[in-house]
């Protein structure tokens, strides 16, 4: 992997909202118009009673960070409390889930190197995806027993 020669800076102006595919989870790539293979850095708006996939990776560290709210995660078997501020860095091989389990919605900054770059849209490689999902990567924590997500109808994005 190269890395950039010089400086990007990304305004909030720069970011595009977008839903993920398996989970409908809000979210902008910071580092998407920087051609970066490096490092990886997105914002994820959780909705109350909503989660992230359940996944691990094949390289890349993540570093999790709570912008607004209080985050919730399980890493393992370990259901973790984040508080506005706090951050958790989570190894590789570690299967992990962000969720929200409360009724107000939690803004995460999640950070990852190295970008695993197969896993890319318009990567030209046939990546095994049981190496990142190796179980139902849409089953939900047990902290939201009896929610229903995604939504079948999900709310316009905000371009916040």
């Amino acid at each position: 992997m190269k890395a950039i020669q010089g400086y990007s800076i990304i305004t909030p102006d720069d970011l595009v909202w977008r839903r993920s595919n398996l989970m409908k989870i809000p979210n902008a790539d910071y580092l998407e118009r920087t051609a970066s293979e490096n490092l990886g850095a997105r914002l994820w708006r959780l909705p109350p009673r909503s989660a992230n996939t359940l996944h691990k990776h094949i390289r890349a560290e993540e570093f999790y960070f709570v912008l607004e709210g209080t985050g919730r995660m399980r890493v393992g078997a370990t259901t973790l409390t984040v508080p506005r501020h706090g951050g958790v860095i989570v190894g590789p091989d570690q299967l992990r889930q962000v969720f929200n389990d409360t009724e107000t919605e939690v803004l995460w900054l999640i950070i990852g190197a190295p970008e695993e770059l197969e896993f890319l849209q318009g990567s030209k490689s046939k990546m095994d995806l049981s190496l990142i999902y190796p179980t139902d990567p849409t089953q939900l924590p047990p902290e939201l027993a009896g929610a229903t997500w995604p939504p079948e109808e999900a709310p316009p994005l905000s371009q916040e």
